[in-house]
């Protein structure tokens, strides 16, 4: 999953979120210089990560990106779930109540940015000046994003053909969303209160 998904997945704890959104930057023992909830975050991230590819929609979902992006096609899903929430209902009633959740987000990692990895600071201010979070929900917002992925991926000169695929197989990465983010979302929560 991307950044909305796991900052959603946090369930409103500020010190989850903080390990959660900061767990790709953190190698080997690095991760306990954190505190314990920070630590939990950081595991929840890994083990959202796990669960998240060995679903089968999400199996489904990157058969349709493949053909375009191979290997990569992991991360661009990714993406698209991000998209998908954004977008979700169920999840947040109205584009005002994900813009409400997005700034609680940002403001909470605001007071952690002094013990974020150096590279997830530099990210962090992109992340928040050019709003990624509630952009996803807007298809520009997610090419942009195709675009990133593509830039630091080693094989991949543009995000264009990934992103061509998920708008021609947008209805059917759709069902595949759908058939996967509430066992995620339950998953999550049971990990949660057993950390």
């Amino acid at each position: 999953m991307n950044y909305l998904a796991h900052a959603y997945l946090s369930f409103n704890h500020e010190e989850i979120l903080v390990g959660n959104m900061i767990s790709d930057f953190v190698k080997g023992k690095k991760k306990f210089d954190y505190s314990t909830n920070i630590q939990k975050g950081i595991t929840l991230h890994r083990l959202i990560d796990e669960f998240t590819d060995k679903h089968e929609a999400t199996k489904e979902a990157k058969k349709f990106l493949k053909p375009s992006v191979g290997l990569y096609s992991g991360a661009f899903i990714d993406l698209v779930y991000d998209h998908f929430l954004a977008n979700d209902t169920n999840e947040f009633t109205s584009a005002e109540i994900l813009k409400e959740f997005i700034t609680t987000t940002y403001d909470q990692l605001k007071k952690h940015h002094d013990s974020f990895p150096e590279k997830f600071k530099r990210m962090f201010h992109y992340m928040h000046s050019q709003d990624w979070l509630f952009n996803y929900r807007f298809l520009w917002g997610a090419e942009k994003s195709f675009g990133g992925v593509a830039r630091r991926a080693v094989y991949l000169e543009t995000g264009t053909t990934a992103f061509e695929a998920f708008e021609k197989n947008y209805d059917a990465l759709k069902i595949c969303y759908r058939n996967f983010f509430p066992d995620l979302k339950k998953f999550s929560l049971s990990q949660l209160q057993t950390l």
